[in-house]
């Protein structure tokens, strides 16, 4: 008898431990999301505080705004139609970036673009699919 309660308890525990493992997802706060940019931004142009203080600004007003989006989307249920989702951050972007290019010099902004941006779009993990 002790030995199926001992079996049962080993059982809860790594099945707990599995399932903690793969839900453990919990999104960043803007304070968070803005210290890892500021971190790259620091790393990369060496902006002064004025500067740095302003793309601070813009980047938590877009990720305030994009977060309202994702809850007022989330909020019906299910999962959110994942095109209807960029079409609505779509705009919210490219008022970003504009207020990014009054900031960033030309060559500041091209490396924003096309180097550090791409580097923090989150990476899907391999596994499931077709097999």
């Amino acid at each position: 008898m002790k030995t199926k309660i001992a079996g049962m308890v080993i059982i809860l525990v790594f099945g707990g431990l599995a399932a903690n493992a793969q839900g453990g997802f919990q999104r960043r706060t803007v304070a968070e999301r803005v210290q890892i940019i500021q971190q790259k931004l620091d790393s990369a142009f060496k902006l002064d505080k004025v500067k740095l203080d302003q793309a601070d600004s813009v980047f938590a007003n877009y990720y305030r705004a994009t977060d309202k989006l994702r809850d007022e989307m989330m909020s019906g249920g299910g999962q959110p139609d994942f095109q209807a989702m960029r079409e609505k951050v779509q705009p919210l972007m490219d008022e970003r970036d504009k207020k990014l290019q009054g900031i960033f010099s030309d060559d500041q902004y091209k490396t924003w673009k096309d180097q550090i941006e791409p580097s923090l779009r989150p990476r899907r993990q391999g596994g499931g699919g077709n097999r």
